[in-house]
């Protein structure tokens, strides 16, 4: 299966998308324009039929007003033979005729089907229209706010949802758009967003290459060692992984369950041992073994615990004593449903253990992956990889446009 095609099945799928919230956005614009036409050709309707009938009644007026007509020249020779004294018959009154109304009629109704041919009614309009047709809407600045809404809500930041929208709307501006066209332009801005940022975790000549991997409590730090070592693993490279959360038993079983996975070497102390030392001691182990990689583990810890920073410092202090340019990588793991609060990590990680570069997890159960676009905008780190699912093979190398199709819903 395709990244995109896993992303597409996958990514968000447990909470509302930005797919479905722009087709209702350009649905619920289409169909206020509709009613604002129905208005329009209900009062049109209206102001005809009045005019019809004020003709019609101004019409019998001028007929009931109109003087009857004079005799006929027969009529007048027939009154001069009556003899003289005799009774005049009564006048027979000329039968009223009514005016022909034929010709008025036809050019009535020609004017109404001329009219018509003009311009159909709208209900005409409505379901003369293929079920086919996209339904468009005019994006101007009530549709921009409700699109920059929609970014925010899906934790794209206030910052990069306000430069996104203003992106869309030069050159469509006053125009109408369809969901397509608009969820193209959206994937265009994540795309040229994300693009700079999508690099592959960068290999050294220098040996063994230390990547130091940290991150909050819960973010996927364990399982995302063990899929990176699985797949430098598969690509040839000799692999060793130090177990640095001596303080959780659990979490060092689960990377031991990893590393058989993965089929790598997993260095381990006892418990409570300090992690700074068990850092040291894989380093050496792995310089003496011609490892091409060490990958360490720390302990999960969060962002406003001072002196848990300050011991992941330290472990940065000590590697360093044993080879000034450790760690050659730091890697960041962010859990994808934390949203904005990715963005604090990133601030306060960057500062204590300069990171070097992101590994998204969880977009499989989230509809948070936007702080992802938020991050990239904001401090612009490489992400290396994302996580999509449980699987040894569920970490792949990031790719901005399948990202960026799969977060506005487009298809393949």
């Amino acid at each position: 299966m395709s990244l995109f095609r896993k992303l597409k099945d996958r990514l968000f799928r447990s909470s509302d998308k930005i797919g479905e919230g722009l087709d209702a956005l350009v649905q619920e614009g289409s169909e206020h324009e509709l009613a604002d036409d129905l208005a329009v050709d209900q009062s049109g309707d209206q102001s005809g039929a009045g005019q019809a009938a004020a003709s019609e009644i101004a019409g019998d007026k001028r007929e009931d007003l109109s003087p009857a007509p004079q005799p006929t020249g027969s009529r007048a020779s027939t009154q001069a033979a009556v003899a003289p004294g005799a009774t005049e018959p009564a006048p027979v009154p000329a039968p009223k005729v009514a005016a022909p109304a034929v010709a008025a009629d036809t050019s009535a109704d020609a004017g109404a089907t001329n009219a018509g041919a003009a311009k159909p009614g709208l209900l005409g309009r409505l379901f003369g229209r293929s079920d086919t047709a996209e339904p468009r809407r005019v994006l101007d600045d009530q549709m921009l706010e409700s699109l920059e809404e929609l970014l925010i809500q899906a934790d794209l930041g206030v910052d990069t949802a306000v430069r996104v929208t203003a992106n869309i709307a030069e050159g469509r501006f006053g125009r109408k758009v369809s969901t397509r066209e608009l969820k193209e332009a959206l994937a265009k801005e994540v795309a040229r967003i994300m693009t700079p940022v999508a690099k592959p975790l960068p290999l050294y000549a220098k040996l063994p290459q230390v990547v130091l991997v940290v991150g909050v409590n819960g973010s996927g730090k364990t399982t995302t060692i063990g899929k990176l070592a699985s797949q430098f693993r598969a690509a040839g490279k000799k692999v060793v992984i130090a177990a640095g959360d001596t303080f959780r038993a659990a979490a060092v079983d689960q990377l031991k369950v990893w590393g058989e996975r993965a089929g790598v070497p997993v260095l381990t102390a006892p418990e409570g041992s300090d992690p700074a030392s068990l850092a040291y001691d894989a380093l050496t182990k792995a310089q003496a073994e011609g490892a091409d990689l060490l990958m360490i583990d720390t302990a999960g810890r969060l962002q406003n615990r001072q002196d848990l920073m300050e011991e992941l410092a330290k472990i940065v202090r000590v590697l360093k004593k044993k080879d000034e340019t450790a760690p050659h990588n730091t890697l960041l793991v962010l859990d994808a449903t934390t949203g904005q609060n990715a963005v604090t990590q990133v601030d306060i990680f960057r500062k204590i253990a300069d990171v070097s570069g992101l590994v998204m997890t969880k977009l499989d159960g989230t509809a948070k992956g936007g702080v992802l676009v938020a991050l990239a905008d904001k401090f612009g780190l490489p992400i290396h990889a994302i996580g999509v699912g449980e699987q040894i093979d569920d970490l792949a190398p990031f790719d901005p446009d399948d990202f960026a199709r799969a977060l506005v819903g487009l298809e393949e």
